[in-house]
């Protein structure tokens, strides 16, 4: 990965008084307290630390407004944060201590399906609602886990069909599908296979490699030579800005190259590498839903600058995602009355369908899967940044395909 975590540059003090809540902050009846994990290291942590600004912008907001009311009297919000540095065995842990130590009301999922997992088991045992941001394997939510419900994610299954709908658009008939041996990169390789199908494109290469590998140069060797117009590689960022360099350094082509994690500003960070690449978002100026709880997109924009006037990157779909679900959180904790497990997770049923978010419209299903949140494809074309290319209805560009050659660029 490109750069240093923003993380790692806040001074010791601030991040100790992060990770290690003071003591004496025990559960009162004058507030509701959140507990979330945050990854301060490991393959998770770019994600993790953009995911956590969003909820902090609504922490923000929330107690600027008094704070959530309930029967008629607004409690604050205080926001717990532990580290879990991208490890599964540590978040349940972490998760433990801040439900039976820390005495939270609720919490907020960490972010991805494996870690989100883990912390399930916990928030199940011991009867907390859980707000998921990021977590997006189908297979999440036919666990019968009663109390966790996905705000803003859309599910995996579905992740990938606005991006295999334009390829079949463009005249694509041959894609290759690479993932890393994790849930989520298999889920949505899983995912990209189903929906070429759907559109006519036939997968001719679908392989998956082991979690750790830097080399994929033989990768995309084998790639080229299978005849793949497209190129689906679905891991996390730090392996999808690798594979983007070896493709420049082997001048490895592609007429179509999509890649989920190209839109963020990490990624983008990479210059003019990162030109071309087909990817997704839900945040970025051309896309505003009429948003019924929460900041809208501009507001959101505002709030953020002010409390990161320094931040090293802008806001990317995560943060908006993370957000959304926090807005959402508000919303359900209002109309359970309370923070109790069962009535926070039938409020959340009930407000199914009826309340958008700047993330999207929300809906789920009784698993608490969630059944709407699209994402647009966008594209990073030179001199105008991230343009929304498809669907049609949000589109403010035309998509430039096939993608100009490495020499020709």
């Amino acid at each position: 990965m490109c750069g240093k975590s923003w993380w790692s540059r806040l001074p010791a003090l601030a991040l100790a008084a992060a990770l290690v809540p003071a003591a004496g902050l025990a559960q009162t009846s004058d507030k509701i307290r959140i507990g979330m994990t945050v990854s301060s290291t490991g393959s998770f942590a770019l994600a993790s630390q953009s995911g956590v600004r969003g909820v902090e912008v609504w922490v923000d907001d929330v107690n600027r407004r008094g704070g959530i009311e309930i029967k008629g009297k607004k409690y604050p919000v205080e926001l717990v944060k532990l580290d879990d540095r991208s490890d599964k065995q540590m978040v349940t842990r972490v998760y433990e201590r801040l439900i039976v130590d820390e005495k939270v009301d609720l919490v907020f999922a960490p972010f991805g399906s494996t870690l989100t997992a883990a912390a399930a088991t916990v928030t199940e045992r011991l009867g907390k609602y859980m707000m998921v941001w990021s977590a997006a394997s189908d297979d999440l939510y036919k666990q019968g886990f009663k109390y966790m419900v996905s705000g803003t994610q859309m599910p995996v299954s579905a992740m990938l069909s606005a991006s295999m709908a334009l390829a079949g658009n463009l005249g694509v008939k041959k894609a290759a599908i690479l993932y890393s041996d994790e849930p989520y990169p298999a889920g949505l390789a899983q995912s990209g296979k189903d929906q070429a199908a759907k559109n006519g494109i036939e997968v001719v290469m679908y392989e998956k490699y082991p979690k750790g590998q830097k080399d994929f140069s033989t990768l995309l060797q084998k790639a080229k030579a299978s005849g793949a117009e497209a190129l689906f590689p679905t891991p996390y960022e730090g392996d999808l800005i690798s594979m983007t360099r070896q493709l420049k350094q082997l001048d490895i082509n592609f007429p179509f190259i999509f890649m989920v994690y190209a839109s963020t500003p990490q990624f983008q960070a990479i210059g003019a590498d990162a030109h071309y690449i087909f990817s997704h978002t839900n945040y970025h100026p051309a896309i505003n839903w009429k948003v019924t709880a929460g900041l809208s997109r501009e507001e959101f924009a505002k709030a953020y600058d002010r409390l990161y006037p320094k931040a090293e990157f802008p806001p990317d779909f995560q943060t908006a995602l993370a957000y959304g679900a926090a807005a959402l959180t508000e919303e359900i904790i209002e109309k359970a009355g309370g923070t109790d497990a069962a009535a926070l997770k039938q409020a959340s049923l009930d407000l199914s369908d009826k309340v958008t978010v700047m993330a999207g419209p929300y809906a789920i299903d009784d698993t608490g899967r969630q059944l709407k949140m699209p994402f647009p494809v966008v594209q990073v074309l030179p001199g105008k940044g991230m343009a929304p290319v498809w669907p049609q209805d949000v589109a403010v560009q035309k998509p430039v395909y096939p993608i100009p050659a490495w020499d020709k660029r």
